[in-house]
């Protein structure tokens, strides 16, 4: 029988929870190979989002986003700082634009209080309106500790620190599958660039493929349909000019998403969305449409004008869109965050990510610690 070519630790997804995964792995002391599909790294979700350094204000009492939100806010602040990642702690306004929306904005301050976060302050609309002049507000609550951050220089940072620890990134490496062996391994067949097929064996497995994770986990370790990915598209426009605020400003949250919030850029320059647009059940991640559609301007324009109604008529114009991967359809319940390791699917040193869609920024340092937990609990697996 053919010798197969073996490394410690493979991770798949070269985006920025799959490196910061990596990375904690190396810091175990396992020799670590990351495989990615495209030409450069964070090409995916990573990439196409709002870089938003989120407070942990929305997620449910006790659920792994609002644990891996929390402690991956103060993770980020401090790899940031040591790594000299270019972020910014500016705050956001999340505000209630009439007296109907006061109740629920009420139900989020005290979801915020439950889940740790205990720097929130409640403001009257004068009060916010002093903050941010051009903003129409009937109250508001004040996340300080809301950022934003360069999420490639983010990836740079931790693909620094892998390599810096003996791992390595290969690009244009596609998964095509894995089986495992008697003997303890993870066999993966993958195709390089130039479309030779081969295949490398770990006894560490981590499945952080984003869009593609649950498709993969499926396959090759017989989970449950239930858990398969809907797909939200989110659109973005940018502003042109400046606009006249200095933080993050958040309507309402809406199903699918956060609403059509105003970002900021570290230049300063302000863009918006993601609005939700749900896919077709039969879509693919390797045919998503990316671009954005003209036409649904109008409606940007409409939620925004709720809380800034000097938005100039013609100052949107199309900037980028990402795709969100959800385990839960139009209707039913937020899903949340699954780690599924060897206790869920019996196998040994196998780990899949899967529904890592918004805070998963924010959460990634946080997320790579649950993952090394996870493994460690594991007495077959050599960390």
């Amino acid at each position: 029988m053919e010798t197969v070519e073996t490394v410690e630790a493979l991770v798949i997804g070269a985006g920025v929870v799959g490196l910061a995964v990596a990375r904690s792995l190396v810091r175990e002391g396992l020799e670590t190979l990351v495989l990615e599909q495209d030409t450069a790294i964070g090409q995916g979700i990573s990439s196409r989002n709002s870089e938003v350094i989120h407070a942990g204000l929305y997620y449910p009492t006790g659920s792994l986003k609002a644990r891996c939100c929390l402690r991956g806010r103060q993770l980020l602040y401090d790899f940031c700082e040591a790594r000299q990642v270019p972020h910014h702690r500016c705050g956001k306004l999340l505000v209630a634009t009439a007296p109907a929306q006061r109740a629920a904005l009420e139900a989020l301050a005290v979801q915020a209080r439950v889940n740790g976060v205990d720097d929130l302050r409640w403001l009257s609309g004068p009060e916010a309106q002093a903050l941010e002049p051009a903003l129409m507000a009937d109250a508001a609550l004040l996340s300080p500790s809301t950022g934003i951050v360069d999420s490639h220089t983010l990836m740079l940072a931790l693909q620094a620190d892998l390599e810096a620890g003996g791992g390595q990134v290969s690009l244009c490496t596609r998964v095509l599958g894995w089986h495992a062996t008697p003997q303890g391994l993870h066999v993966l067949r993958v195709r390089s660039a130039d479309g030779e097929v081969s295949e490398l064996g770990c006894r560490v497995l981590v499945n952080a493929a984003g869009l593609w994770a649950t498709a993969l986990a499926e396959a090759s370790t017989g989970l449950p349909p239930g858990l398969g990915t809907a797909f939200c598209k989110g659109s973005y426009f940018s502003l042109q000019g400046r606009a006249p605020f200095s933080r993050l400003i958040y309507p309402m949250p809406e199903e699918g998403g956060l609403g059509v919030h105003l970002t900021l850029d570290l230049g300063g320059q302000a863009r918006f969305g993601p609005d939700v647009q749900w896919l077709p059940e039969d879509a693919r991640p390797e045919s998503l449409d990316y671009a954005v559609e003209p036409s649904r301007m109008q409606g940007f324009e409409a939620d925004i004008r709720r809380y800034w109604p000097g938005l100039p008529d013609g100052a949107l114009q199309p900037a980028y869109s990402g795709v969100r991967p959800k385990l839960h359809r139009p209707g039913s319940a937020e899903a949340d965050f699954q780690i599924e390791g060897p206790a869920r699917h019996g196998r040994a040193g196998l780990v899949h990510l899967l529904g890592i869609e918004s805070p998963g920024l924010t959460s990634c340092l946080a997320l790579a610690e649950e993952v090394v937990q996870c493994l460690a609990l594991d007495s077959t697996v050599p960390i």
